[in-house]
């Protein structure tokens, strides 16, 4: 169960209760951490108006006793200069902008995410999850007729009797009914967020996958539990992350995955897995480099005659473009003849400076091997959509996947298992999906694939629930390394 402890710059006992414990700063740096203390989680609320402030060092201190800390010190330095306008990911609509005159200004606090005005109450929530900060001051002004929404975080000891009194409202359903309810279950050692996305259309996980990982989880001394993009502006409060959400670059699944790195969670996918498996420029490069056999591939940049004529020369009709980045078979195109080369590649480097043309070859299936830290631990045989030559068809008007066969990795041709061995190395340690075209002994591998597809009675036909065991066992042992 965690105890949670708040951190003043002044003695003001009126927050204290049974369950929360009230000390000064001066008092949090000398007798904290204690010999067999609770897991804890700390409120700071000194002030961190100035950079190395008490407020700072109290973050910061909360982090290297593995306390869990609101703010962390990423927001409090997130928090110091932070300005959002009409190009950044925020509806300021939502705050009633148009009703402001040029030179105007709006200011207003929200505690622990709630702010008065029910209007603006969904918006400020969101910026929370953010930029999760005890206490934050809005500023919106009208400048040059652009809306501007500046952020800070707010001192407790500025605020006045009535807005104590609110804060300390706040404080108490924060902690009763956000915290509290994390810690009103059966003590396990960590914390395992799964990040999920509710409305995507393929994901990587089912519903009934998930459910199994939550499962092996806790068996391993872990509570799991799923959140939303929209969630994850407290990432610090977990110790570890597991992504199953499709991955992107330019993407929140890939700055999330940053984050959690920086405040030391164990993340799986990891951000390096991410920014070299979404990249087919990036695995045809290292593929060459590695010698990892792989089909014959090209990067285009233009579609002048001349690049037209060296494509022809170097490959034979049908070919396939790949744009840099795409999952689940997307962003692949076949093309018969030059006219459709030269039509398609046109639309596509009208949006990224670079296409990959790479040699057709048509196989019934495709060999998937899924490795997890350099160990093969499951393999799947994807037979293409009907009437399609990839395994999902995205054109047709329903969409439609081949079917497939689950086999234990030793029935697997050891030509295959050590080109996936191969190629995984060549992006880390992570959990990986690679794709293999098998033609007599000859393999090809096509790509890595970082937050590979595991559902349930597909990935897990063989091993069953194994398969989650297998996984969540890895971040039990990462988790303990961590802690060594």
């Amino acid at each position: 169960m965690y105890k949670t402890i708040i951190v003043v710059d002044e003695d003001d006992f009126a927050l204290a209760s049974d369950e929360l414990e009230v000390v000064s700063f001066e008092r949090y740096l000398v007798d904290f951490p204690k010999r067999n203390e609770p897991k804890t989680r700390l409120i700071n609320l000194c002030d961190t108006e100035y950079y190395l402030s008490r407020g700072y060092y109290c973050s910061l201190l909360a982090e290297a006793r593995q306390h869990k800390v609101l703010p962390s010190v990423s927001a409090i330095n997130d928090l110091r200069d932070l300005t959002l306008g009409p190009d950044d990911d925020v509806n300021l609509t939502a705050f009633d902008v148009a009703s402001l005159q040029e030179g105007e200004t709006r200011e207003f606090l929200a505690y622990f995410g709630w702010t008065e005005d029910e209007r603006w109450r969904k918006s400020v929530r969101n910026l929370f999850e953010r930029y999760p900060a005890p206490i934050l001051r809005f500023r919106l002004a009208l400048e040059n007729g652009s809306p501007r929404l500046t952020v800070r975080r707010h001192g407790y000891t500025h605020l006045t009797d009535v807005e104590r009194g609110l804060f300390q409202q706040r404080l108490k359903t924060f902690t009763e009914q956000v915290w509290r309810t994390s810690s009103n279950r059966k003590p396990l050692r960590w914390d395992l967020a799964i990040l999920v996305n509710p409305d995507e259309a393929i994901p990587p996980s089912d519903a009934e996958a998930i459910k199994r990982f939550i499962k092996a989880a806790a068996k391993l001394g872990m509570h799991a539990e799923t959140i939303t993009a929209q969630q994850a502006g407290q990432i610090a409060q977990y110790d570890a992350l597991f992504i199953r959400e499709t991955t992107a670059i330019d993407h929140h699944t890939y700055r999330l995955a940053r984050k959690a790195e920086r405040e030391g969670l164990v993340v799986i996918d990891d951000s390096a897995s991410i920014l070299r498996c979404c990249n087919k420029v990036f695995l045809h490069d290292a593929f060459s480099y590695h010698r990892v056999p792989s089909l014959k591939t090209r990067t285009v940049i233009g579609t002048s005659e001349a690049e037209l004529d060296e494509i022809e020369a170097q490959f034979s009709y049908p070919c396939i473009l790949k744009l840099p980045e795409g999952a689940f078979s997307k962003g692949i195109y076949k093309v018969a003849n030059r006219e459709e080369l030269a039509h398609r590649l046109r639309e596509l480097l009208s949006n990224t400076a670079l296409v990959l043309v790479q040699e057709y070859m048509y196989t019934d299936f495709d060999w998937r091997v899924g490795v997890l830290a350099g160990r093969a631990i499951y393999a799947c045989r994807y037979h293409m959509a009907r009437d399609h030559w990839q395994i999902y068809n995205h054109g047709a008007k329903r969409f439609s996947s081949g079917g497939f066969e689950t086999l234990p990795t030793f029935e697997v041709p050891k030509v295959v298992l050590d080109a996936a061995l191969k190629a995984s190395r060549v992006v880390g340690k992570g959990l990986y999906g690679v794709d293999i075209k098998q033609k007599g002994q000859q393999v090809y591998v096509m790509e890595v694939n970082d937050n590979p597809s595991i559902e349930h009675d597909v990935e897990d036909a063989y091993l069953g629930k194994e398969l989650y065991m297998l996984i969540m066992a890895e971040f039990q042992q990462r988790l303990e390394q961590r802690g060594r």
